[in-house]
C-alpha cells in the first residue's frame, strides 16, 4: 500500500521530504500545497507533483490519503484538527504545536478521527541513537540515574529579519523549537515524562532584529527520578550529544553515527554505524503506521510532554523559578 500524501509547506525543509521519499513504495507525494504556486512551479515539475492553492481543498480530495505539515508552528494545530476532521492522516513537523493544551487537543482530534498522527523526530533513526536504546532497554547500563543533552549551532546566525523562523512567537525558548526539541525526545525516551523544568534563556549575540533567545539551557526532573540537563545554544558551532548514566556505566552519542560506551571497569568503546537517511524512515514509519491502522511510534503522552516542557521553559526563564507540569 502506498501512501499519498500532500505535503504543505514548500520551502527548504518540504524539499528534502519531497527528496527522502524520492521512489518509495510506502509514501508517495502526490500534491503541493503552497499559497503561491507560481514560485513552486519548477519544484512541482522535478517532483511530479500537483500544485493547490488552498489547504481546505487538498482535505476534500479523495486522491489525498494523508497530509504532511512542513508550515509554521503556529500553524500546527488549526491544521492538525481540520485534517482529522477531514479524515485524513497526518505528519507534522516538530514541534507538534506551541502549548500544552493546544498539542492536547491535536492528539484529541486526531484520537476521535481515528486517524494516524505522525511527528517528525527524525533524529529517532540516527544509527547511534538506535543502537544508543537498544543497548539501554537491553539493560547494559543498568538502572538509568541521569541524561544530559546537547543540541547547538549556528543557526541564528543565519536568521534574516521578518522570517517566521526569527521571531519569539514561532520560537520559543531560543533554539528549542528548531533544535533543542530533538534532544529532548530523546531524552524522554530514556528517563520517562518530565516533572519539572528550570531554565534559563537568554539572547547574548544575536541583532534585536532577530527576536529570539540564542541561549538556552535547563535542568530537568522526571517522573521516574532521573534527572537531567539540556542546553541548545543558536550561535556556536554544530554539536550533538546525548549522554545517559546509569548504576552499570554510561552511553553517549554524538551526532549519528558514533556512539561511546563505558562500563564500570575499563576504557570507553567507540562503535562506528553507517549512516541513514533518517527523513525517509522517519516518513515511512508514518506510512506503515497508517497502512497497519496501528499508533505511531511516538506516544501521545510524550509528543505531549515535550511540548509541556517547550512552554515550561518560557514560564522558567521569565519568573526565574522552577516550573511544575
Amino acid at each position: 500500500m502506498t501512501i499519498k500524501a500532500a505535503l504543505c509547506g514548500l520551502g527548504r525543509w518540504g524539499e528534502r521530504l519531497i527528496d527522502a521519499v524520492r521512489g518509495s513504495d510506502k509514501l508517495r507525494f502526490v500534491a503541493g500545497v503552497t499559497r503561491d504556486p507560481d514560485s513552486h512551479r519548477d519544484l512541482a515539475a522535478r517532483a511530479g507533483i500537483a500544485l493547490i492553492a488552498d489547504y481546505g481543498a487538498a482535505l476534500r480530495d479523495p486522491g489525498i490519503d494523508a497530509v504532511v505539515l512542513a508550515t509554521p508552528h503556529s500553524r500546527h494545530h488549526q491544521q492538525i484538527v481540520e485534517a482529522a476532521r477531514a479524515g485524513k492522516h497526518v505528519f507534522t513537523e516538530k514541534p507538534l504545536t506551541l502549548t500544552r493544551a493546544s498539542a492536547q487537543d491535536a492528539v484529541d482530534a486526531c484520537r476521535r478521527a481515528g486517524v494516524t498522527l505522525g511527528l517528525g523526530f527524525n533524529r529517532r533513526y540516527a544509527p547511534a541513537f538506535v543502537e544508543m536504546m537498544h543497548r539501554i532497554r537491553a539493560g547494559e547500563i543498568g538502572e538509568v540515574l541521569h541524561v544530559e543533552g546537547q543540541f547547538s549551532g549556528p543557526t541564528g546566525y543565519r536568521l534574516k529579519a521578518g522570517n517566521w523562523r526569527a521571531t519569539r512567537a514561532e520560537a520559543p525558548g531560543g533554539g528549542m523549537t528548531a533544535r533543542g526539541i530533538h534532544t529532548l525526545d530523546a531524552m524522554i525516551q530514556i528517563g520517562g515524562l518530565v516533572s519539572t523544568v528550570y531554565a534559563h534563556s537568554d539572547r547574548r549575540k544575536l541583532p534585536a532584529d532577530i527576536d529570539i533567545d540564542d541561549t538556552t539551557s535547563m535542568l530537568l526532573r522526571f517522573e521516574s527520578g532521573v534527572t537531567g540537563y539540556l542546553a541548545t545554544i543558536f550561535v556556536t558551532g554544530e554539536f550533538w550529544r546525548v549522554h545517559a548514566f546509569g548504576t552499570g556505566g554510561w552511553l553517549e552519542m554524538r551526532g549519528d553515527t558514533e556512539l561511546v560506551a563505558c562500563a564500570l571497569e575499563g576504557a570507553p568503546q567507540t562503535v562506528s554505524l553507517p549512516k541513514a537517511d533518517k527523513e525517509r524512515a522517519v516518513l515511512e514509519a508514518f506510512a506503515d503506521a497508517v497502512a497497519a491502522g496501528k499508533p505511531f511510534m511516538v506516544p501521545p503522552e510524550e509528543a505531549v510532554n515535550g511540548i509541556a516542557v517547550l512552554e515550561a521553559i518560557v514560564a522558567s526563564a521569565g519568573s526565574g523559578k522552577p516550573v511544575r507540569i
